[in-house]
């Protein structure tokens, strides 16, 4: 029986996380080097804010939430990745609802930033009750623009 957990991300998961990564448009887009994905995991790994998916104990993606990182009140997903292999398997989803769970526990709203280039990751968030905001023209880099989302806590 195939069996779905969710931990607080570890060292331990450092190298999966970046795998996790490799095979995104956002690694393309803005994590091109090894060195740079490990930074960015690393960051969430050191704040206690990344959480893993386990599925049958292999670590199949992770999220990472940085707390009041948007307007220095309100949570912001940074970071979300499921391997290649476990897309489209609803690992995501579960995921997404343990980090939001977590999220709602101390804030009210949940903001995230999806670029124009990833309009699947963007009907993934809508699918999961965020609404777009406004787009943010070459927030991160020229060229992209950035929708900007946000969830409310029921």
């Amino acid at each position: 029986m195939d069996k779905l957990e969710f931990k607080k991300g570890t060292l331990e998961f450092l190298d999966d996380c970046i795998k996790a990564m490799e095979n995104s448009s956002m690694c393309t887009s803005y994590f091109e080097s090894l060195e740079s994905r490990g930074k960015a995991v690393m960051e969430g790994i050191e704040s206690g804010d990344l959480y893993v998916a386990l599925y049958n104990e292999d670590c199949a993606g992770f999220g990472f939430m940085i707390r009041e990182g948007a307007f220095h009140a309100f949570h912001y997903l940074h970071l979300f990745a499921i391997k290649k292999e476990y897309r489209s398997k609803g690992i995501g989803k579960k995921l997404l609802d343990y980090i939001e769970n977590k999220a709602f526990e101390t804030a009210d709203k949940i903001f995230l930033v999806v670029g124009d280039y990833n309009p699947k990751a963007r009907r993934f968030y809508e699918k999961n009750e965020y609404c777009f905001i406004g787009t943010l023209p070459g927030l991160y880099r020229k060229g992209i623009n950035e929708h900007l989302m946000m969830k409310t806590k029921k």
